[in-house]
């Protein structure tokens, strides 16, 4: 049983962002101080990434813990159990789907989980500029 009313619940899930959530936020800051210029939410990108690095060929997608299913964190609701199965396996399904577009495409994708960046920002932060050297 949920502890919130139906009304409230609806309230408290239309109030979740697509985009500009606040962990976004605070990685994109983190990333236009170390000179790391970017585009965000870009349509026109296959699975509208967070965001794109176009010089250097590379997608970042920011995962939210509960809606890509997190193997830390992820608790499945305790309703509506049917429904919220088969939404996290379409979401995962479309994660994979993306990963392989960009992989044939020749791009870099890098997927961050939320808690990485809650965790350490900073680690998160030298671990792009890593992966963008390396390339």
């Amino acid at each position: 049983m949920d502890k919130f009313s139906k009304k409230k619940r609806s309230e408290i899930m239309s109030k979740v962002k697509e985009k500009d959530s606040q962990i976004e936020i605070v990685l994109r800051k983190a990333l236009w101080k170390k000179g790391i210029r970017y585009r965000k939410n870009v349509k026109k990108n296959f699975g509208n990434p967070d965001l794109v690095l176009a010089k250097y060929k590379t997608v970042i997608f920011v995962d939210s813990c509960f809606w890509h299913g997190c193997p830390k964190h992820y608790r499945a609701p305790s309703t509506k159990i049917i429904f919220w199965k088969k939404k996290l396996e379409q979401n995962k399904k479309r994660d994979k789907e993306v990963n392989l577009h960009y992989k044939k495409t020749n791009w870099q994708i890098i997927r961050i989980w939320e808690h990485e960046i809650k965790r350490s920002l900073k680690t998160v932060v030298l671990k792009i500029i890593k992966k963008l050297n390396d390339q």
